[in-house]
């Protein structure tokens, strides 16, 4: 079966998803998309089960079609203030911000969410995979926080955020014992694990 255009009956529904929340470096991205209900795209699907390529790919369709689109990021400083689920949640709320319209209802990738203005809301777990409006902001959250982990990358090579994006890899780790943590490290986070040998 495939993904719902739908979920509260309101023409103007935005879907909203992040990116890069389990990550140990650079910002949390946020997406909030308002597709048309005539919408429909065969590869459009969770951007977790999508190649690098098909999300590259999406992303000009999903751009182009859309009713109406936002993409917000929280830095690694913001997230360090306030923590990463309400940095998580405050990237939402400002990619719906930069919607050019005002949604009726918004739909949320996951179960936890702050009311956004007077705007109904629900929290759906692994909505990306149920509603195409999430599946779009996961595509535009996940592919734009990954062009800004490339352009980084150029300072910070030997981090390799060109391939890990900033995950917890092995290699990541590696070079952060080597190296020490840098600026776009989230320095609340834990960036060693207890048993660094693990690492080799």
């Amino acid at each position: 079966m495939g993904l719902k255009i739908n979920y509260s009956g309101h023409f103007l529904e935005a879907g909203t998803d992040e990116a890069g929340r389990g990550c140990l470096s650079g910002p949390v991205v946020a997406a909030a998309v308002i597709l048309p209900e005539s919408f429909n795209h065969p590869l459009l699907n969770d951007s977790k089960k999508l190649t690098e390529n098909q999300r590259k790919k999406l992303l000009p369709i999903i751009e182009k079609e859309a009713v109406s689109f936002g993409v917000s990021f929280v830095n690694q400083q913001e997230i360090d203030e306030i923590n990463i689920l309400q940095a998580s949640i405050t990237a939402m709320h400002r990619a719906i911000d930069k919607l050019s319209i005002k949604p009726d209802f918004i739909i949320v990738d996951g179960n936890k969410f702050r009311p956004y203005q007077d705007i109904p809301s629900e929290t759906i777990v692994k909505g990306d995979g149920k509603y195409l409006s999430i599946a779009a902001a996961s595509v535009l959250a996940k592919t734009y926080r990954d062009f800004y982990m490339e352009k980084i990358h150029e300072d910070f090579p030997a981090y390799n955020w060109k391939k890990n994006k900033g995950y917890p890899t092995k290699e990541h780790r590696r070079a952060i014992l080597e190296l020490g943590s840098c600026e776009h490290h989230r320095k609340s986070f834990k960036l060693l694990p207890d048993d660094q040998l693990s690492l080799f």
